[in-house]
């Protein structure tokens, strides 16, 4: 069993950052901004996350910005509050191959984010616990919003809860939410009766495009190359879901392509916290040969089930 080892490094001109690895996959945190995850790959290999270099190694902007990685949210989508900066530094706490960041309660929200990064001893698999506690004076309505900004290049996959035939399923199984600016004839998107595509395409710079879904056993999964990142999220039917009940949300533009897990609606009483969590593994060498149902069941059902 290789063992999980926390070694403050710099990361493209930050160097309060935090490499996490077990020699067969490594994440970067950095102490700096955030909280957030800049970096999740092999060894030298490629970060599945996008990267904006222009903004690397830099902090203390007054208003929030677009640097990628992973990072936690509050939803429902608000331009002032959602939009709150994280330019500056945050708290890190290690406990043994457990690493915590905790951003200083936000002036303009009274939201205390933190996100928790526990990784496996071996293989890749990655727990990332994100906490959203309230300071306010009064109780506050809101979910938690977890959003990983991929690399350009790639297409990301998202698995709708299992299908079914009429007349024997009646009930809807799930919401497919759109936006005002979603273009279901953007040839971005490619849909199968179980799964909903969208690649990302550096070189299309018309309108972005976003849809939401509810599955209870939420998963998606980006392919860049032949590298393959999966994340899962419990969603519970139970509770009501932002967004006209989305647990899963998908946006790209020419820049990056976003997969969202989205926590249910809570009201918060000051002090309280809630936990959103969600897991992530990462594959080598995974070749799709055609965008069909048959393929993607082969080729990602066994890995979602890891």
């Amino acid at each position: 069993m290789a063992a999980v080892k926390i070694e403050k490094i710099d990361y493209k001109g930050w160097p309060n950052s935090y490499r996490i690895s077990n020699g067969e996959v490594e994440l970067v945190v950095t102490s700096d901004i955030g909280p957030r995850i800049m970096r999740y790959a092999f060894p030298g290999g490629q970060n599945v996350f996008k990267e904006f270099t222009e903004s690397l190694g830099k902090s203390g902007e007054e208003k929030w910005i677009l640097r990628g990685g992973h990072r936690i949210w509050v939803a429902p989508e608000d331009a002032v509050t959602t939009y709150a900066p994280d330019n500056g530094p945050v708290h890190i706490v290690i406990h043994g191959d457990v690493l915590v960041a905790t951003e200083p309660v936000e002036p303009l929200t009274g939201f205390e984010k933190q996100i928790t990064v526990k990784l496996a001893a071996s293989g890749t698999g990655v727990e990332v616990l994100h906490r959203i506690r309230n300071t306010n004076k009064m109780k506050v309505e809101m979910a938690p919003w977890a959003l990983s900004m991929m690399a350009q290049g790639g297409v990301g996959i998202h698995g709708f809860p299992p299908r079914g035939t009429h007349p024997e399923m009646l009930a809807p199984t799930n919401p497919l939410v759109m936006f005002a600016f979603t273009d279901l004839s953007d040839k971005r998107w490619q849909f199968t009766k179980k799964y909903l595509i969208l690649r990302q395409d550096p070189n299309n710079h018309g309108q972005p495009q976003k849809l939401g879904s509810f599955n209870q056993h939420t998963w998606s999964a980006y392919l860049l190359g032949s590298d393959l990142f999966i994340k899962h999220y419990e969603a519970d039917p139970k509770k009501t879901y932002p967004d006209m009940g989305a647990s899963f949300e998908t946006f790209t533009n020419a820049e990056f392509l976003e997969q969202e897990t989205l926590g249910p609606l809570t009201g918060l009483a000051p002090g309280e916290s809630v936990e959103h969590i969600e897991r992530w593994t990462l594959h080598k060498n995974v070749q799709i040969r055609e965008w069909t149902d048959a393929e993607l069941d082969r080729v990602l059902l066994p890995l979602v089930a890891e």
